[in-house]
C-alpha cells in the first residue's frame, strides 16, 4: 500500500503542485518568523555583550522605575565623587564616570537622524579604551564641552562628515562640531542607535544638565581578579542606594528586558499571520483532498475489491497527504529562510529599524517548521481519507464520483448551532469587555458559517450570474450553472479566501473605529489654539526649554510644557504628566471636577476623574511618590479633572518632576495664541523655532491625526502579512479549477466540438472564479467586519478613556470586493488556458 500510494501521487505530481506551493509558502513564513526572532535575539545578546566585554563592574542608583526612554535613564543619577572612591577600590584598574541620556544629532538637511524604534542617545566619551565599547577610525576624541564624536551609522544617515557643524537637541539645541567618528566594535553602530559623545563635562552640561552628577560607573579590574570578585569588594565601599553588578550581569538584563518589551511581542505579532496563513494553506489543501479522492472513486473502489480493508485505503491517503507534506515543507524550511530576510526589509521599509547581523539558524525553528508543515498537511487530509474509507468495492462499476453535491440536513444543524453560538458569545464579549468570549465566539461563528456556506452559494451565485448573464450572454449563464451544479465544492473552493478576506476585513473595520474613536477623543481632549510636538512615533523629545521658548514669541500669549515619565505611586509603576498645573486651565482648557488646577502649586498634583474614583482619592488626600533618583515626596491631591488624553491620569509640577530626574524633556508644547495674532499667523511664527527644536507646529486636526498615524502605518505591515495568506487562497482557487477542467474533459471536449471557441471556454472559466472569488469575498466581508466590530467594541468597553465611535471604512471594503473579484480572473488564467488547449478528439474519447 505504501508503494500504490507513492506511485499515486507521482503519477499525480502535477495536479498536486499547487498543493504543495501552499504548504511551502505557509511553512516558510512560520520558519521565516522564528528564524527571524532567532536571529533578532542572538543579534541582540551580542551586541549587549560587546557593550560590556571590556567592563567588569557597573555602579548605578539602587532604585528601579520603568520609563519609555530606555533603560540607562531608568535610574536617577549618582555624585562623581564615587568615581575615585571605585577608582581606589584593591583590585580596579581604571573606573570612570559616564553620562547616558537622550540626544538627537541633526542631519545635513536639519531633520534628527534615526528614531522609529531604537533610541537616539547622547552621553560621554570614555577616554579609557577598554572600558569604550565605541572605537575611533577617524579623527579623536572631544576635548572641548562643544566637540561631539558620533557614531559611523548616523554619520552615514545624517550625511555628516569629520569637521561638520551640527546640532544636538537634548535639554537644548546645542551647536557641536565633529571631531571622531567611531564604530561599536567592527558594526557602524549599536544596531541602529545614534550615539553622540560629549567629554564628561559637556555631556553633564548639555544633556543631563547637572555638573558632577553621573548615570553610571563603570569599572575593570586587574589582572588575576574575577569580575563576582572585584563587584563584591567594589559593593562594600558603596553608600547605601547604589548597587554594583558585573559587566556580564547587565548584559543578560539588557537582553531580558528587550526580549520581554520588544522580541516577545514581535514574534506573537508575526507567528499569528504565519498561523493564519497555515490556516488558510490546510483549508485549500483538505479542498484538493476532497475533490482528487472524489475523482479516484474508481481507483480506491478497486482496491476495495481486490482485498484491501478500509483501514489500508485510508492509510494510502494519509501516507499521500504524508509525502507530499514532507517534501513541501522542506522546501518550506529552505525557504524560511530567505522570508527571514524579507520579513527584516519590511519592518526596515517601514521605518522600523532592526539589528543587522547574519541568520541565526536554531535546529529547533527549522524542526518546528517542518512538524508543522507536516502535520497541517496530513490533517487536512484527514476528512478525504475518511470518505475514501467509506467506499464499497461496488463503486469501481460506477461511472460518476461519490462526492457528494449538496449539505446534510445533520450538517446543516451543526453549522447553525455553532453560528447562533458563536454570535451569542460576540455579543456578551463585546457588551462586557470579555476578550475570551469574543474569541471563543469568533471561532464559533467563522467554524458555523463554513459549514453553512453552500446553502448561502445558490442564491450569491445567482445573484452575480445574473449580471453576468446580462453582460457576456451564454458564456456567463453557463459561469453561472458550474458554479451552482456542485454547491458544496464551490463553497469548499472560495473557504481559504473567506478566512483571508474576513481577516483583512476584520483589521480594517477595527482600525477604522480606532482612528475614528482615537481622534474624536484627541480632538474633544484638545483645548489649545495649537501645538508643537514631535512625531508620536519618531522616539523624538523637546528640549526642557521649549515651552519658555515659544511664550517668548509675540504671536501667543501662553505656552504650558507637557513632559513627564514613571515614578512609583504607592508602591506601583505610574506614568505622571509633568507641567504647569495652572497653565493648564487656561491654555489647554482642561476641565476640574473638584478643587482647582492652580492651587496644586510646586509639591501637590491632580489627578483624572476616573484615577480618583479607582484609588478613592478626593482632593485632600495624600499619596507618595518615588522618584527615578530614589527620593519619596509626599504629595496632596490639590484637584480633581476631567479625564482628558493629552495629560493622562495624574498631573505633577513640572519643579518637582525636574528635581528628581535627569532628564526634564518634553513631548509637547501646548500653545494659546495672542490676542490679535491668528492661529495661521502664530503657526508661521512658530515653524522656524520648531526647526530648530526638531518638532512640527500642528493645530487641533493635524494633532489628531498624527496621533493615528501609527495605526496606518500597522494596518499597512499587516496588509502585506495578510497578502500571503490570500495569494495561498486564490492559488487553492487556481488548483480546484485545474482538477475540476480534468473532470470535465469530455463535457469541455463536447463543447468545443458544437461550436464553442477556445476564447468562449476560457470566458466561462474565469466567469466560474468570478462568482467564486465574489461568493468568498461577501462572506469574508461580513464575517469580517462583524468581528471588527466585536473586537473595537470589547476593547472600548474595557477602556476608561477610549470612545466608542463605530465606524465602517465603506470605501475600503468596497475596494476589497473589487480585488476579490479581479483576484477571481487571475487564479482562473492557468486553469482556463489548459481547459481551452484540450484537444477536442482526446476529450470526446476521454473516460
Amino acid at each position: 500500500m505504501i508503494r500504490i500510494s507513492l506511485t499515486s501521487l507521482w503519477a499525480r505530481k502535477r495536479r498536486m503542485a499547487s498543493t504543495a506551493v501552499a504548504v511551502i509558502l505557509g511553512v516558510a513564513f512560520l520558519t521565516g518568523t522564528l528564524v527571524l526572532g532567532d536571529t533578532l535575539s542572538a543579534n541582540f545578546d551580542r551586541l549587549f555583550a560587546e557593550v560590556s566585554a571590556g567592563t567588569d563592574v557597573v555602579v548605578r542608583s539602587d532604585t528601579v522605575i520603568e520609563t519609555d526612554r530606555g533603560a540607562d535613564d531608568a535610574r536617577g543619577p549618582l555624585d562623581e565623587s564615587l568615581v575615585a572612591k571605585v577608582a581606589g577600590v584593591d583590585g580596579v584598574a581604571a573606573a570612570e564616570g559616564q553620562v547616558v541620556g537622550y540626544g538627537a544629532l541633526v542631519s545635513r538637511d536639519g531633520d534628527p537622524v534615526g528614531g522609529n524604534g531604537p533610541p537616539r542617545l547622547a552621553g560621554s566619551w570614555i577616554t579609557d579604551p577598554d572600558l569604550n565599547p565605541y572605537k575611533l577610525v577617524e579623527g579623536r576624541a572631544p576635548e572641548r564641552s562643544d566637540e561631539v564624536v558620533v557614531n559611523r551609522g548616523a554619520a552615514k544617515l545624517g550625511h555628516l562628515q569629520l569637521g561638520d557643524t551640527t546640532t544636538v537637541q537634548s535639554l537644548a539645541p546645542v551647536e557641536v562640531k565633529i571631531v571622531g567618528i567611531a564604530t561599536f566594535g567592527d558594526q557602524d553602530g549599536l544596531g541602529t542607535t545614534t550615539w553622540t559623545a560629549f567629554t564628561l563635562e559637556g555631556a553633564q552640561e548639555h544633556v543631563i544638565g547637572q555638573p558632577d552628577r553621573v548615570n553610571t560607573i563603570v569599572a575593570r579590574g586587574e589582572s588575576g581578579v574575577s569580575s563576582d570578585e572585584l563587584r563584591d569588594r567594589v559593593t562594600a565601599a558603596l553608600p547605601d542606594g547604589t548597587e554594583a553588578i558585573t559587566g556580564a550581569d547587565l548584559a543578560g538584563e539588557r537582553a531580558d528586558e528587550i526580549s520581554a518589551t520588544f522580541l516577545n511581542m514581535l514574534r506573537t505579532f508575526l507567528v499569528v499571520f504565519a498561523g493564519i496563513a497555515l490556516v488558510v494553506a490546510t483549508l485549500s489543501i483538505s479542498n484538493t483532498f476532497t475533490i482528487t479522492v472524489a475523482q479516484r472513486t474508481r481507483e480506491l473502489a478497486l482496491l476495495r475489491a481486490v482485498g484491501a480493508s478500509r483501514r489500508q485505503v485510508r492509510r494510502s491517503v494519509t501516507i499521500e497527504a504524508f509525502g507530499l507534506g514532507l517534501v513541501a515543507a522542506l522546501i518550506g524550511v529552505g525557504a524560511g529562510l530567505a522570508v527571514a530576510g524579507l520579513l527584516k526589509g519590511m519592518f526596515d521599509a517601514f521605518g522600523f529599524a532592526l539589528p543587522a547581523g547574519g541568520l541565526e539558524i536554531r535546529p529547533a525553528s527549522l524542526i518546528v517548521g517542518l512538524v508543522v508543515g507536516v502535520v497541517a498537511t496530513v490533517v487536512a487530509a484527514q476528512a478525504a481519507a475518511r470518505r475514501a474509507a467509506k467506499l464499497a468495492p461496488v463503486e469501481a462499476l460506477r461511472d460518476s464520483s461519490t462526492e457528494a453535491r449538496s449539505i446534510s440536513r445533520r450538517r446543516l444543524v451543526v453549522g447553525a448551532a455553532l453560528m447562533v453560538v458563536g454570535f451569542a458569545a460576540n455579543l456578551v464579549g463585546a457588551l462586557g469587555g470579555i476578550l475570551l468570549a469574543v474569541g471563543v465566539g469568533a471561532a464559533a461563528l467563522v467554524v458555523g458559517t463554513l459549514v453553512c456556506a453552500p446553502v448561502a452559494l445558490s442564491p450569491v451565485a445567482g445573484a452575480v450570474g445574473g449580471g453576468l448573464r446580462r453582460l457576456r450572454g451564454v458564456n456567463g449563464m453557463m459561469a453561472e450553472q458550474n458554479a451552482r451544479r456542485n454547491p458544496r465544492r464551490s463553497a469548499s473552493t472560495a473557504t481559504a479566501l473567506v478566512v483571508g478576506v474576513a481577516v483583512v476585513s476584520l483589521f480594517t473595520v477595527f482600525a477604522a473605529s480606532m482612528k475614528a474613536s482615537l481622534s474624536d477623543q484627541v480632538s474633544s481632549d484638545f483645548g489649545a489654539d495649537l501645538a508643537m510636538t514631535t512625531p508620536a512615533f519618531g522616539g523624538g523629545q523637546l528640549a526642557a526649554t521649549a515651552a519658555d521658548d515659544v511664550a517668548e514669541l509675540p504671536e501667543v500669549s501662553a505656552a504650558v510644557g507637557l513632559g513627564g515619565g514613571s515614578v512609583l505611586l504607592n508602591g506601583d509603576d505610574t506614568t505622571v504628566t509633568a507641567t504647569d498645573p495652572a497653565g493648564l486651565a487656561d491654555v489647554a482648557g482642561i476641565e476640574t471636577v473638584d478643587g482647582s488646577l492652580k492651587s496644586v502649586g510646586t509639591d501637590g498634583i491632580a489627578v483624572g476623574e476616573s484615577k480618583a474614583d479607582d484609588n478613592g482619592w478626593h482632593v485632600g488626600s495624600t499619596v507618595e511618590l518615588t522618584f527615578v533618583d530614589g527620593a519619596k515626596e509626599s504629595a496632596t491631591v490639590e484637584a480633581v479633572y476631567r479625564d482628558n488624553s493629552l495629560v493622562g491620569s495624574l498631573v505633577v509640577p513640572e519643579k518637582l518632576w525636574a528635581d528628581h530626574t535627569s532628564q526634564p524633556l518634553l513631548r509637547a508644547v501646548l500653545v494659546k495664541v495672542a490676542d490679535g495674532s491668528t492661529a495661521d499667523e502664530a503657526h508661521r511664527a512658530l515653524e522656524p523655532l520648531a526647526d530648530k527644536l526638531g518638532g512640527d507646529v500642528q493645530n487641533k486636526d493635524e494633532y489628531a491625526s498624527a496621533a493615528t498615524q501609527g495605526l496606518d502605518m500597522l494596518l499597512s505591515i499587516i496588509y502585506v502579512l495578510l497578502a500571503l495568506a490570500v495569494i495561498i487562497a486564490l492559488l487553492g482557487i487556481a488548483n480546484t479549477l485545474s482538477l475540476a477542467v480534468h473532470e470535465r474533459r469530455r463535457e469541455l471536449g463536447l463543447l468545443r466540438a458544437v461550436g464553442q471557441t477556445r476564447r468562449q471556454v476560457r470566458s466561462v472559466l474565469r466567469l466560474e472564479s468570478v462568482i467564486i472569488s465574489v461568493f468568498g469575498t461577501i462572506v469574508g466581508l461580513g464575517l469580517g467586519a462583524f468581528l471588527g466590530w466585536t473586537l473595537f467594541a470589547t476593547v472600548a468597553s474595557a477602556s476608561d478613556t477610549l470612545g466608542s465611535h463605530f465606524a465602517l471604512p465603506v470605501v475600503q471594503l468596497v475596494v476589497i470586493t473589487v480585488l476579490g473579484a479581479l483576484a477571481g480572473v487571475l487564479a482562473a488564467r492557468r486553469p482556463a488556458r489548459r481547459a481551452a488547449r484540450i484537444p477536442v478528439l482526446e476529450a470526446i474519447a476521454s473516460q
